[in-house]
Order: C-alpha cells, then structure tokens, then sequence
C-alpha cells in the first residue's frame, strides 16, 4: 500500500529523517515542506537520487505550499528558531509556538486524517501546541523525545559496561530535558536488570550522563546540535506507525488521568501502531521516581502557563467555531 510521509523543515534534521526515511524505503513518497522552496526542491533531488542509487522505491519531492501534504498519513513538525543572542526562554518558547501553531493550523486544513510527530522544542510543550491547534485526537499527536533520551541512557550504559551493544533496553520517563526521569528499574542488558549490574554510584552517574547528552553534543559542535540519533528515532516511530508494529515506546503525549495527570503532554512509555498512540502503559512507579515525574510535568506545565499568559491560546475557540 502506498504511503505519504511529509517532514516539515528542511535543517540537519529534518533533512536526516527524510533521508533515513528514504534508504528504508519505509514509505512510497516523502514530502519536504520548508522556508526555501530551492533548498527543499535540491535535497529532495539528492535524496530522491540516493534512493535510486539504493534501489529504494522511495520518491522525495519538495512542496510548493501547504496543499502538498494532502494524503500524508504522518506528518513530522522539525521546525523551529534557534535561540539567538538577547532572546531570553520565554521569547523562544513564544516564537517556536508560533511556528508550530501555523504549521499544525496547515495539517488541520490539508491532512485532517494525518498522525503528527513532534520534534521542534521545547518538545513536550510543541506537542501540547500542536495537540490543542490541530483538535486532533490524541493519539494521533505524539512528541518524540523518550526513544532518543533512552537511545543515550543505552549509549552511557555500554560505555560504562564495555558490552552488550545492541541488548540494552533503556527506559525514559517525563519531560526532555533536565527533568526527565530515566528508569533503571525497567533499564535491562540482555534481560538483566543494569541494578545487577552497576551499584547506586554508577547508576546515578549514567543517569547524569543521559539528563547532560543533548548539552554534551552541543558543546563538541561548537555550533549546532544533534540531528543523526534524534532523526533516527523519530524514523522508528514512523516505522512503527506505518508497519503497525505494536512495539512499546517512550513518547510525549497528551495525559487524560493517566499517572493522575490532565490536560497536559508529558513522556510515557505507549504501543504505537497503525493509529498512533494505541496504548498507554501505566508502570508502577518507586516514591522517588513518582516525585521526579511529578516535578517533570510541573516543569512542562510551568511553560504552558506562561504561553497562556501571553494570551497565545485566546484564538483557539474562534479557530474551532470555524
């Protein structure tokens, strides 16, 4: 069955999702939507080419406007302004939430029956954005953040072990950022539990090294961030929406009373198929772990707040009259 899949932003990132995307050949057509038509239309005539080169039956092409994301079954939102010199977090939060509102009011319009992956940040309030802009139903609004901050935890466990690459299965709670909250409770290599493995010490610096990995490659860089592991697990999630693998995943999603928490987006682990988001996994959870995500969604809700503060939210009920 032919399948769409259109990748908004055309940067490192999300020009490495479609390029991913492409050498599976996960999907029949990719659609890049971004700023610069020229840029778009030359890197989908590289990657469109690669794919021949791959024997891939993939098709890359760059979108003339809004209208070309029509039959998407999935829609990634990369998008998003870095912050500059002088711009305080408020005023970068305010101006991603404005690229991510315009962009999820265009899905709404041009591919109502789409499933939206959010990368752009900060990621837990982008999808909250997107979740309320779009009116799409839940499910079908994920954030991915949780298989990337797990992809690190592994990364500093194999580091730490000096074995087990490819058998470790990390688990990651809570917001991206600072206050997520890896859980080595459910952290295993090959089957065995890393607190058979490492002492408290060892675990909690691992846990360090995760919370600090984004930051560890920004300040290498000198200038940028992560694209390559941050593409590659937004690719998983579209594999697993297209291929309807049931597989379980850390993602950001909008809580309706699940772990005690409303109205607001937060990582927790969920089966993604076919329709999205089609489970949420309750885990029970230690007393310490329960206050960490607590202070993770309050992290997130705080973000929410000054966005509602600054009126961001007051068109929405004339937007939904329409």
């Amino acid at each position: 069955m032919a399948s769409k899949v259109t990748v908004i932003g055309t940067g490192n990132f999300g020009s490495t999702v479609a390029f991913i995307l492409a050498m599976r050949g996960s999907c029949h057509e990719v659609v890049l939507r971004g700023r610069n038509i020229n840029i778009a239309k030359g890197k989908a005539l590289d990657m469109s080419q690669a794919a021949n080169a791959a024997r891939e039956h993939t098709i890359v092409r760059a979108a003339e406007g809004p209208e070309d994301m029509a039959g998407s079954e999935i829609v990634v939102i990369t998008a998003g302004a870095p912050r500059t010199p002088g711009m305080n977090r408020d005023d970068l939060l305010l101006k991603n939430a404005k690229i991510v509102k315009n962009y999820a009011l265009e899905i709404k319009e041009h591919a109502p029956n789409a499933i939206v992956i959010v990368v752009s940040n900060p990621l837990d309030v982008m999808t909250y954005v997107a979740y309320k802009y779009t009116g799409f139903p839940r499910e079908r609004i994920l954030g991915m953040a949780g298989i990337l901050d797990a992809a690190r935890m592994a990364h500093f466990i194999y580091e730490k072990l000096g074995y087990g690459a490819g058998q470790i299965r990390a688990t990651v709670m809570g917001g991206h950022g600072d206050t997520m909250v890896p859980l080595p409770k459910f952290t295993t290599v090959a089957g065995v539990p890393i607190e058979d493995l490492f002492d408290s010490e060892e675990i909690g610096e691992i846990v360090r090294k995760t919370k600090n990995g984004g930051a560890q490659i920004v300040d290498l860089l000198g200038d940028g961030s992560a694209y390559y592991a941050p593409a590659k697990s937004t690719a998983v999630m579209v594999d697993a929406i297209l291929k309807d693998t049931k597989q379980i995943h850390s993602c950001a999603v909008y809580l309706d009373g699940e772990y005690g928490y409303k109205n607001i987006v937060s990582g927790v682990p969920a089966m993604i198929g076919a329709k999205g988001v089609e489970q949420i996994i309750e885990m029970t959870l230690k007393t310490l772990q329960k206050t960490r995500f607590k202070n993770s969604v309050q992290s997130v809700q705080d973000l929410v707040n000054v966005l509602y503060a600054s009126k961001f939210f007051d068109d929405l009920e004339k937007i939904d009259e329409k």
